[in-house]
């Protein structure tokens, strides 16, 4: 019987599409799949059998283990290339201005407009918001904030004069530097937030389990592959390793502290 193809999604930013494209890739000559990789638009792609791995942020990973019926379990998380990333699966966000800006930290931004990607990203909204939490502070803090669709939009936005300063997921920035060196002449990085647990990838619960173990072990060994190492570094990837739900505690901790404040609100 022919083996169906194995379709992955991702959901996070299209800076790092050309990477995801070549892991596809490599899965299915490895094993010998038909592979294929989409932009994901939503969480129930999952649920309607639409995508059977997908790239996640860690909050909607959070979010989709809560559903009644969760349809996928986690298969791995990079680690990245980089020493404050301590050869763990870890990341932060930085917080970025403009390089002729007058903010020097985190704390010169009360009355600033904050540019932000979604409410459902930790890296650019949520981390942000406990942040202040832990200051005994509320998006008050900023005199407006912006709502801009992605990380990307909020760096433009920034650049542009638009915006004072946003959070930029770590790894879509370290990746940005390495394609674009000139744009440390043009922001600054103020303030470091995290570390945060990496974005993890998922895999459905309805693979069979022998095809999903082929799937885990080809992705935990495939920096072993100097060809493979090479691609995955264009990304700022050095390895893959493994994960586990309570490793995403610390993003739940948050969230649910975020949510708490705005009720009270």
């Amino acid at each position: 019987m022919p083996q169906m193809p194995v379709r992955l999604t991702t959901l996070l930013s299209p800076t790092l599409y050309t990477t995801y494209e070549y892991i596809a890739r490599y899965l299915g000559e490895r094993l010998d799949l038909a592979t294929s990789l989409h932009v994901g638009h939503e969480l129930a792609e999952f649920a309607r059998g639409e995508a059977e791995i997908g790239f996640l942020c860690g909050l909607l990973y959070v979010h989709l283990r809560r559903t009644s019926s969760c349809p996928v379990e986690l298969l791995a998380a990079p680690v990245l290339l980089g020493t404050r990333y301590q050869d763990a699966p870890r990341y932060f966000s930085d917080v970025v201005v403009r390089r002729e800006s007058s903010h020097a930290s985190f704390d010169d931004l009360r009355g600033c407009c904050w540019a932000y990607n979604e409410r459902a990203s930790h890296s650019g909204y949520n981390l942000v918001y406990y942040s202040l939490l832990r200051r005994g502070l509320t998006l008050d803090y900023f005199h407006q904030t912006i709502k801009t669709g992605s990380h990307l939009q909020s760096l433009r936005a920034v650049l542009n004069g638009e915006a004072d300063a946003t959070a930029l997921d770590s790894h879509l920035l370290d990746v940005l530097l390495q394609q674009q060196p000139e744009l440390s002449n043009s922001l600054r990085v103020v303030a470091t937030l995290g570390p945060s647990p990496m974005p993890p990838l998922v895999i459905a619960h309805s693979l069979h389990p022998d095809l999903k173990q082929r799937i885990r072990s080809t992705l935990l060994t495939m920096h072993r592959d100097p060809l493979a190492a090479r691609e995955l570094s264009k990304g700022q990837i050095k390895r893959f390793t493994s994960v586990s739900d309570e490793d995403y505690d610390p993003i739940r901790r948050m969230f649910d502290q975020v949510q708490n404040s705005v009720q009270m609100v």
